[in-house]
């Protein structure tokens, strides 16, 4: 039976490692407005799969709050799933498996409790993924912020589910509900290649992006900027693009350096599994490699003689400086005496005294009506 309220299991929730600040918690009314609709619909023996459940809300509220024994989650940031393992303990909750998005997953789930993605792509992959390995009568609750939702959402899980229905908003969240998952839509939506593959003729470079990766397979334009300034770069013995998202930066920079070893790291797995796609598809497999971390957390100080970054200005939903300070104190960290980091980032946001502070001596080598380019030196 469960012993927790949720008022205890909330307020228990922590962040760490990702950043933590007075207007960011781990949980949301939508987590709440999920786990009340899943009450009445689980029970200690459900198989529950959760998706999207940032800082283990969903999974602890459905361990504690709903009583079901055994939870199989998958988180695609690397800090949400060690957020969830922290939450855990400190609960005293166990019982949760972390999957990768597959057959694992959700084979066989009788009821998929799910935080709306951002992107239409990455909740077409989710949608795909549930209609083809969960059981055929799989119940998926999907929930987002009213803010961030669209009816195109409804378009997606049409699809896949021959039952879609909106729910009522609820303290500015709303309710998806979705069942009767059509096998044969979801076999021919699944043919659609994950990651997807596109070809970038201004780089002349084939970029693969999985649904959940920043700007997909696009170039955003920070990255187109701060292209601009690869050939003044350093050839480096070893180059890290941090935040690597499809890993555009770090092919480019291999391509240009081809005696340099370059690490494409990220904290998403789709990112780091997108970067592994589009080294493969260039013939770079060989030099890049690709890591999932929490800010280089696993790297050696002092292993890097360059990184290159484009660092989020978003936590989530919330505009936040924390992400890009998190990322330079990294760097600082991981850069050899005399390294270079080679930041491009919006013109508002003010990183230049952050910089010299944290990693060193800060030039600005270019600036355009949006964004700016600056190379900062590791202090010997």
């Amino acid at each position: 039976m469960a012993a927790n309220s949720l008022e205890d299991i909330f307020g228990t929730l922590r962040r760490h490692p990702d950043v933590e600040a007075p207007n960011l918690q781990a949980w949301d009314a939508t987590d709440k407005l999920l786990l009340e609709a899943a009450a009445g619909r689980v029970g200690p023996d459900s198989s529950l799969a959760v998706i999207g459940d940032r800082y283990g809300a969903l999974t602890l509220g459905a361990l504690g709050f709903l009583g079901v024994r055994r939870v199989r989650v998958h988180e695609d940031l690397i800090t949400g799933e060690r957020a969830l393992r922290n939450n855990a303990s400190a609960l005293g909750l166990a019982g949760f498996e972390q999957l990768p998005l597959g057959e694992e997953l959700l084979a066989g789930a009788e009821t998929v409790l799910l935080q709306l993605p951002r992107t239409l792509a990455e909740l077409e992959e989710i949608a795909g993924a549930v209609a083809r390995y969960a059981a055929l009568d799989v119940l998926l609750l999907a929930g987002g912020r009213i803010k961030h939702m669209s009816l195109a959402m409804n378009a997606v899980l049409e699809r896949h589910f021959q039952n879609v229905q909106p729910q009522l908003a609820r303290q500015k969240s709303r309710l998806i509900v979705a069942g009767g998952a059509g096998r044969a839509s979801a076999v021919e939506h699944s043919a659609v290649e994950h990651p997807a593959l596109e070809h970038l003729a201004e780089l002349d470079l084939d970029v693969a992006a999985h649904g959940a990766v920043f700007a997909g397979a696009k170039l955003d334009i920070g990255t187109r900027f701060l292209l601009t300034f690869l050939p003044a770069m350093p050839s480096a013995r070893h180059a890290i693009d941090l935040g690597c998202g499809s890993g555009i930066l770090a092919a480019m920079y291999a391509r240009q350096n081809p005696g340099a070893r370059v690490t494409a790291t990220d904290r998403s797995a789709a990112a780091v599994a997108s970067a592994l796609g589009t080294a493969r598809a260039n013939g770079l497999a060989d030099r890049i490699t690709t890591l999932q971390d929490d800010a280089m957390s696993t790297l050696p100080a002092a292993s890097a003689d360059l990184v290159l970054l484009n660092p989020p200005f978003h936590l989530g939903a919330s505009v936040h400086a924390g992400a890009g300070i998190k990322l330079f104190e990294a760097a600082a960290r991981v850069l050899a005496p005399g390294g270079e980091l080679w930041t491009v980032f919006n013109r508002h946001l003010q990183y230049l005294p952050a910089l010299e502070r944290l990693v060193g001596p800060t030039t600005v080598k270019g600036s355009n009506p949006k964004f700016t380019v600056a190379v900062s030196t590791k202090r010997a």
